[in-house]
């Protein structure tokens, strides 16, 4: 890890107080530890966009699995690109509607193309694909 550099960011006062209030409600102890994470985030999401580098995430989708042969669709998906998926979820959130989570590792572009076939899928009510990174690379 790098030597700590200390520099000085200018604000106007509102925006300073909005900032202030995000720091209290997510928690953060000092504005630099918030301010840290908003600069890995941003490098996080560059990274990303490198789509031949290999990346880790959950698939979370939401949907009714009483629609017509959904869950069988989502299935031969999932089966298709087997190889990005390390492991799935699935929870019965009420008497129709099911949440499934995938654990994804891959290429970032396999990764992001099966989450957007599994999300677009008729039938499902909400999908997100959330990235994270070892921060091996990003410190």
């Amino acid at each position: 890890m790098g030597q700590t550099i200390r520099f000085g960011v200018s604000l106007n006062s509102e925006l300073l107080e909005k900032f202030d209030a995000l720091c209290d409600e997510k928690s953060y102890q000092t504005r630099s530890e918030a301010i840290r994470d908003l600069i890995r985030g941003v490098l996080v999401q560059k990274e990303w966009e490198q789509t031949d580098k290999e990346v880790a995430g959950v698939l979370t989708l939401v949907y009714d699995h009483h629609t017509s042969d959904l869950a069988q669709r989502l299935i031969e998906i999932q089966h298709e690109d087997h190889e990005v998926i390390l492991c799935t979820m699935h929870v019965h959130i009420d008497h129709h509607n099911c949440l499934e989570a995938l654990a994804l590792r891959g290429p970032g572009e396999s990764v992001q193309k099966l989450s957007q076939k599994l999300i677009s899928t008729r039938g499902v009510k909400y999908g997100k694909l959330t990235l994270a990174t070892t921060g091996q690379e990003i410190v």
